[in-house]
C-alpha cells in the first residue's frame, strides 16, 4: 500500500510503526547521502542515518507543514552529522585565510571526469575540516557567518577550510582528468 506523503507523516506523529516504515523506505536513499558526504566511513553514516531517523521521529510534531518535508528532514540530517562530528572531536580547523594561496581552478567539466561515486569518496577523503565546511557551504548552501556560528568558528576559518577543500579537489579532478588524458 502506498501512502502519502502527508499521511506519512501524519502516521509517524503518532507513533505508528508502518508510517516510519514508510517513511524510512521513501528516504533512506537521500538522508544516507548526506551522511555519507560528512562521515568518514559507510559505518559511521550508517550510524548517523539511524540516529537521524530517530531525531525526525521524535521531532515530527515540530514541522509545520510549511516549505519542503524533506528540506526540513536534510537540514535535521546535516544537523546529526555535524553533532557527530563535535562528539567525535573529529573537526581539524587551522590556519587563517592570508596563508593560503589558490594554486588550483576545479574545471567546470568535473561531473564528466568523476562518477557520483568517485566524486563522493573524492569529498570523504578530504579531512574532516575541510569535509564539513565544503559539505555546508558548496552543497547544502550555508554562508560562512552561518557555518561559523553552527561550528563555532571564525568566518575566516570558514573561508580558510573551504579554499583548501577546494584545492584538493582540484587537484584530485586535475589528477584524474590527466591520467585519463593520458590513457585515451
Amino acid at each position: 500500500m502506498q501512502f502519502t506523503e502527508k499521511e506519512i507523516i501524519e502516521g509517524c506523529i503518532k507513533g505508528k510503526r508502518k508510517a516510519q516504515k514508510a517513511l524510512f523506505e521513501k528516504y533512506h536513499k537521500v538522508m544516507l547521502g548526506i551522511c555519507l558526504r560528512y562521515a568518514n566511513s559507510y559505518a559511521e553514516a550508517e550510524d548517523v542515518l539511524i540516529d537521524g531517523f530517530m531525531q525526525v521521529f521524535k521531532k515530527i510534531k515540530t514541522y509545520k507543514g510549511t516549505g519542503s518535508f524533506e528540506g526540513w528532514m536534510k537540514r535535521l540530517f546535516v544537523n546529526r552529522a555535524i553533532d557527530n562530528f563535535r562528539k567525535n572531536k573529529k573537526l581539524n580547523f587551522y590556519e587563517d585565510l592570508e596563508n593560503v594561496q589558490n594554486k588550483f581552478v576545479i574545471q567546470s567539466n568535473a561531473h564528466e571526469i568523476l562518477s557520483k561515486k568517485e566524486l563522493l569518496q573524492t569529498i570523504q577523503e578530504l579531512p574532516p575540516g575541510y569535509r564539513i565546511v565544503f559539505n555546508l557551504y558548496a552543497i547544502e548552501g550555508y554562508s560562512h557567518k552561518e557555518i561559523a556560528e553552527k561550528l563555532n568558528i571564525s568566518e575566516s576559518t570558514s573561508k580558510t577550510q573551504l579554499m583548501k577543500a577546494k584545492n584538493r579537489l582540484a587537484k584530485k579532478i586535475n589528477e584524474m582528468n590527466n591520467f585519463n588524458s593520458k590513457v585515451s
